[in-house]
């Protein structure tokens, strides 16, 4: 698949093996697992960030071989999955970066340009996450009250 705003080709990628049995240099069972998962959640850590520290310090390639769910169900039912998803908090942050750069640089028009495509990618996120019920059907994104929406 295409790039969306370029007419470069997509990106490469790795793909998860097929065997769905548990690696044998894995000490943990699914309740160590799980208080893991929640320990990093109530530490502030995003659902990317804890995956990372269970691969890079405890040796857990996938939690949903281990748990039997993605670590998004075991934090939906913990009630610790945050109100907006961490795509679209990440694509805000990124605009706010972008515009604060255009207050002091007013001619960068390939600054603008970014700010423009980062835009349109949170609206059709926004438009995706209401569509499957993530988010309320009057939620909106307002650049001026957008930092108050990432802190």
């Amino acid at each position: 698949m295409g790039r969306i705003y370029s007419g470069k080709k997509g990106k490469s990628g790795s793909t998860k093996p097929i065997e769905k049995k548990k690696k044998i240099w894995v000490r943990y069972d699914k309740s160590e697992v799980e208080q893991l998962i929640l320990k990093y959640a109530k530490a502030g850590n995003t659902q990317s960030q804890i995956g990372l520290i269970l691969r890079d310090k405890y040796g857990i390639p996938d939690v949903r071989q281990f748990t039997g769910n993605k670590l998004k169900k075991i934090l939906e039912d913990n009630k610790l999955l945050p109100n907006i998803p961490e795509d679209l908090t990440n694509l805000i942050k990124r605009d706010i970066q972008i515009m604060k750069h255009l207050e002091n640089n007013k001619k960068d028009m390939s600054a603008k340009r970014g700010s423009q495509l980062t835009e349109s990618k949170i609206n059709r996120l926004i438009k995706y996450y209401k569509r499957i019920e993530v988010l309320p059907k009057d939620w909106k994104y307002d650049r001026k009250k957008a930092k108050l929406l990432v802190s």
